[in-house]
């Protein structure tokens, strides 16, 4: 079986419309998603909504959670007071986009569990204890063991780092699907993981990345010119 995992969409339809183009040539037998399907960027209802009518099962995400429980960006941001501002700005925008997906689509994201299992790979949205945290591709090979062996699956994928990549440890493979909507590894085009009989490969997917830096820039969401410098830069960016 041929799986593809699209995560971290966040809300950046020119992105997930040029990846769902690659996905009809790539024609895999099933489609996961890693969650962060809603936040930062342009059209969260639209975004939400077309997931749901092509019924892709996935997990739910740190922002997902953040939209339908909003304490826990709070509880979050307790662990680095140094960072308040940036915290600020993500609750701005979080709280436009949870008025935008009302109450029913917020309990549909509610509704996501935590961990999808198919065969040999297992999925997370950032790791298996926490939907907040999760290492980076320089991370040892001893830690991507200890918080990926639990899952007691050869194929470990999560996403939201938004840096791609693919590693073999201590006889399982851990693979970070990259994001569709937010590149933060240097580049712009959108990025999505499939997994074959061979194991998992990054795909990368062109994008009109000035189509959506215009529909950003009048969609209404605060912030918005905070997120074009990320879209621009493809890496992270203080507000």
């Amino acid at each position: 079986m041929r799986i593809a995992i699209v995560s971290d969409i966040h809300d950046n339809r020119t992105a997930f419309e040029a990846v769902l183009a690659d996905l009809r040539e790539a024609s895999p037998d099933l489609i996961l998603h890693g969650g962060d399907l809603a936040d930062s960027g342009s059209s969260p209802v639209e975004i939400v909504d077309q997931i749901r009518d092509l019924g892709w099962q996935g997990v739910a995400g740190n922002t997902d959670e953040m939209l339908f429980r909003a304490e826990s960006l709070a509880e979050f941001a307790k662990q680095s007071p140094n960072l308040q501002p940036l915290f600020v700005a993500i609750g701005e925008m979080a709280a436009a986009t949870r008025e935008a997906l009302g109450p029913e689509r917020l309990a549909w994201l509610r509704s996501m569990p935590r961990v999808q299992i198919h065969g040999r790979m297992a999925l997370v949205h950032a790791s298996p204890e926490s939907l907040w945290r999760a290492p980076a591709p320089e991370t040892s090979d001893a830690e991507l063991e200890s918080i990926y062996s639990p899952l007691g699956r050869l194929i470990a994928v999560y996403g939201h780092i938004h840096r791609p990549y693919v590693r073999n440890v201590a006889g399982m493979t851990v693979a970070n699907t990259g994001s569709v909507g937010l590149s933060y590894d240097g580049d712009r085009r959108a990025a999505y993981l499939l997994l074959d009989e061979s194991g998992p490969t990054i795909r990368r997917v062109e994008y009109d990345v000035a189509k959506e830096l215009k529909a950003l820039s009048s969609c209404g969401l605060p912030h918005s010119d905070w997120v074009a410098k990320m879209l621009e830069s493809a890496g992270p960016q203080m507000p």
